[in-house]
């Protein structure tokens, strides 16, 4: 029967007017088998997501068919999981590319749009193996508005993931591995166990901090004898000294669940109940790179922060040294599962010196409509997630059995 290559999902616009669906990637239009279904029973709720289709998987009409593919149903075999049984098998891109060419980033997020995104809604699984770069891009790339770097970056974190409703796990692809030494392998085969072991790993409720908007800072008088708070700032640049650059709004997160966030008061006996608080040696404080809110409580706040007890960005280095995983925003992600809290605001936290001394679109931002509120909640959610962070790094790390 002839295939009818009708749309799996809305059409999906984007701002430079392209349609994300099988009508505007038109790689169905090459191969024998375009548009490949999803394979196996998946008793134990895994999906694995594979790259692009190859000439073999379009002949056979089925995902993941050659060498490697093989290679990876005899790594799962030893690991007690059923390739055919257990799983569900399906390629990031469907359909193959002309000879020679490669799925552009535009067919890679037509396919997620038109098949993967509502394959995962129909399946619900309970975790997803990303194999390699393609299906990084396709389930991840798709959704995070950062630079995404390759699969050595991702590989190896178990992703609550809220927006799916499920675990991510990324990992280097099959084809990859099984030409490398048993160093890779072995890494490789730990990265699927990961996976095994989430599939039967309950998936963390998700939850929403009480943020608290207050103009009155002497509801902080309650927490001075509080263990630990994270805090943060939002100012007009990256460095303190120029003249002219000021701190805009800070947050107080005193727990796991609430948060304290305002814009700073101009008067110092208005803001004095903040300043007590950070400079109080029996607070505990914390923050993600601490340098920067020490350096603009100094300068402009003529305070030097007390009792600085844990930075989770350097918490985050100790635990995995890999470049590029130690931001917020990433350790949010891959801790939390909230792939994008941020997104609106960053573009007004950007200045156009590369000195540091620049002052960004701040100010712009609080002349748009709701712009206030919103850089309060961004501030807050900040504060809360560096709080989570850290609470959960000081497990890890066994902070409270450390001698010191």
């Amino acid at each position: 029967m002839e295939k009818v290559f009708s749309k799996k999902a809305p059409r999906k616009k984007a701002k430079n007017d392209l349609v994300y669906d099988c009508d505007g990637c038109t790689l169905f239009e090459n191969g024998l088998n375009p548009q490949l279904e999803y394979t196996g029973k998946g008793e134990k709720g895994i999906l694995i997501i594979g790259g692009a289709a190859d000439a073999l998987d379009d002949r056979r009409g089925l995902p993941l068919q050659g060498k490697a593919g093989r290679f990876l149903q005899r790594a799962l075999g030893n690991l007690d999981v059923d390739l055919a049984e257990d799983c569900w098998v399906l390629n990031a891109v469907n359909c193959l590319a002309p000879e020679g060419k490669e799925a552009s980033p535009y067919q890679i997020q037509c396919c997620y749009n038109t098949v993967i995104l509502p394959t995962i809604t129909e399946l619900e699984p309970k975790v997803i193996i990303l194999l390699g770069p393609v299906a990084l891009k396709s389930v991840i790339g798709e959704r995070w508005r950062k630079n995404l770097g390759g699969i050595a970056k991702w590989r190896g974190f178990v992703i609550p993931d809220r927006g799916l409703g499920c675990w991510v796990v990324p990992t280097l692809h099959p084809s990859f591995v099984q030409w490398n030494d048993r160093e890779v392998q072995t890494v490789w085969e730990q990265d699927l166990q990961k996976a095994i072991t989430a599939a039967t790993t309950k998936f963390p409720k998700p939850t929403s901090p009480s943020i608290r908007f207050i103009e009155d800072l002497s509801v902080l008088e309650d927490f001075k004898d509080a263990e630990f708070i994270a805090f943060d700032y939002e100012t007009t640049g990256l460095k303190p000294h120029a003249a002219g650059h000021k701190i805009i709004c800070a947050s107080v997160a005193i727990n796991e669940s609430t948060v304290f966030s305002f814009l700073l008061p101009e008067t110092k006996r208005k803001r004095q109940p903040f300043i007590d608080l950070i400079s109080s040696s029996a607070v505990g404080k914390m923050a993600h790179n601490m340098k920067f809110e020490d350096a603009w409580s100094r300068v402009r706040l003529r305070t030097q922060v007390q009792n600085w007890k844990w930075d989770s960005m350097l918490a985050a280095h100790i635990l995995d040294n890999r470049t590029g995983v130690t931001g917020l925003k990433f350790q949010t992600y891959v801790n939390f599962g909230v792939i994008d809290y941020s997104s609106e605001i960053e573009p007004y936290l950007r200045s156009a010196s590369m000195d540091g001394n620049g002052v960004n679109k701040i100010r712009v931002l609080l002349e748009t409509e709701s712009g206030t509120e919103k850089l309060l909640r961004y501030c807050a959610l900040d504060s809360h997630y560096q709080y989570l962070l850290a609470m959960k790094q000081m497990e890890i790390m066994n902070y409270r059995g450390l001698p010191f």
